[in-house]
């Protein structure tokens, strides 16, 4: 077999493949023995018939096409090799010749073309620096904690008097759109707690001031169901007012609602959880704050098709798998975010750039670096993307397996040590001037990555 590599721009390349008959001959012959034990001719056993016979009763062609079918993976793949070529997907296979005069001792050629990866330089990763937020943990901050957990214990008692800010309201709700209520636009013995924010614009001003038994319409825009997006004229009905009433903040609180025994060892555990919070976001801002600079330093060529299918795969992710089980469709999500078709075309190329860009300037870090990784880390990444799921690590590793996507999970975590790697490299100071260092910080790095990438294996 000869082939030729000709680069047609920095992330495509055309092959140009050459078979000699003798190289293909195999195939020929697996084609007929193939058809042999799939087919049955009379006066023949079965497996039994001569290959003559096969052409004129089944015609030549399929024989030839079976053929071609079986050699062209396996030169593809052998050209691909010789030619030390890291391709992307799967190859265009045009301009096949020579399949007609294969039963009579011809050669066989085709051209293949396929995306590679493009070539990456990487920056010095030292002169990257970010500012991030420091660790502050305020006297507020563990008060609003410590009220948190105050309203995980309230409890509530229907009260004879109109609704006001704070209280819970059971009510009914009708919408109407166009004057016609829809078949999801009537809700009844819903539970609300007003000022929260999380049930209809404009029921807070709404309902304020009645008392059980008493309605009013107000007009809103419906965020969810088959209306989504539409002004509708909501009618909201109050069947009960009822008074939050939390537990008085004290040692007998603290023992209810935690292990331990006083109200000032539940606050120091608060102040401490905080702190941790704190320096996971922290370090999550580093991550992000790094990452984005090191993509502003590198310099790629994006694979036009691979560009365009991660767009797609964004596309039908966003439409299928989140909007549909909402009820949603693409034009009423859009309509809702006050974004045009052409605003979210723009901003889902970003964001698959983006994505095919961190994945590529990652990986040629761990190639660089040789960064390996071993069970341990394996497993400890797998448990946490399992925990993320809410499934088992039993049922998520189960699952991984029969999807074969074992090599995505070891390209996280490798990409996470990677970004750890520069992170460590980068210059980074808090807001106050004092340099912020990070240490085993692998795992968060690894769900940052994630999170900035958000993209298929290439």
């Amino acid at each position: 077999m000869k082939s030729a590599v000709e680069t047609l721009n920095p992330t495509r390349v055309r092959l140009t493949v050459e078979v000699p008959f003798e190289e293909l001959k195999p195939s020929l012959d697996a084609a007929y023995k193939k058809i042999n034990s799939q087919v049955s001719v009379p006066g023949f056993r079965k497996g039994k018939i001569p290959n003559r016979v096969i052409d004129q009763r089944f015609g030549r062609a399929a024989v030839l096409e079976e053929a071609v079918n079986d050699a062209l993976p396996r030169f593809y793949t052998q050209a691909v090799d010789e030619g030390k070529i890291e391709v992307l997907g799967q190859p265009d296979i045009t301009d096949i010749q020579g399949v007609e005069n294969l039963a009579d001792g011809g050669d066989l050629s085709f051209v293949a073309e396929v995306d590679v990866r493009p070539e990456i330089t990487l920056p010095d990763f030292a002169g990257i620096e970010v500012v991030v937020d420091p660790i502050v943990v305020a006297d507020e901050d563990v008060e609003k904690s410590l009220e948190q957990l105050r309203e995980r214990f309230s409890s509530v008692k229907d009260v004879e008097r109109a609704a006001a800010e704070g209280d819970v309201v059971v009510v009914d709700l009708e919408a109407k759109v166009d004057g016609e209520v829809p078949e999801d636009g009537t809700a009844t013995g819903v539970s609300y707690e007003i000022g929260s924010g999380r049930l209809l614009d404009g029921i807070d001003e709404a309902v304020i001031g009645l008392s059980a038994g008493e309605t009013k319409t107000f007009t809103t825009e419906l965020k969810g169901g088959t209306q989504a997006g539409q002004s509708s004229e909501v009618t909201v009905t109050v069947t009960a007012v009822q008074e939050k009433e939390l537990p008085e903040l004290d040692d007998e609180f603290a023992q209810m609602a935690s292990e331990f025994d006083s109200l000032e060892e539940l606050k120091d555990d608060s102040r401490k959880r905080l702190e941790r919070m704190r320096e996971f976001d922290q370090a999550t801002q580093a991550q992000e704050r790094v990452l984005d600079e090191l993509l502003k330093l590198v310099e790629m060529e994006y694979p036009e098709k691979l560009l365009k299918d991660e767009v797609e795969t964004r596309k039908h992710n966003l439409e299928h798998h989140q909007l549909e089980p909402m009820g949603l469709t693409l034009e009423t999500y859009l309509a809702t975010q006050d974004k045009s078709v052409e605003d979210f075309a723009k901003e889902t190329e970003d964001q698959a750039k983006k994505g095919i860009k961190t994945q590529f300037v990652l990986d040629e870090i761990v190639d660089k670096e040789k960064l390996g990784v071993n069970q341990e880390e394996l497993t400890e990444h797998l448990i946490r993307r399992a925990a993320g799921s809410g499934m088992t690590p039993d049922q998520f590793a189960q699952q991984v397996v029969q999807g074969n996507q074992v090599p995505l999970l070891v390209g996280e975590v490798a990409r996470g040590k990677a970004l750890a790697l520069v992170v460590e490299a980068a210059k980074v100071t808090d807001t106050n001037g004092d340099v912020v260092s990070f240490e085993d910080d692998e795992d968060e790095a690894t769900e940052g990555v994630e999170a900035a990438a958000e993209t298929t294996e290439a």
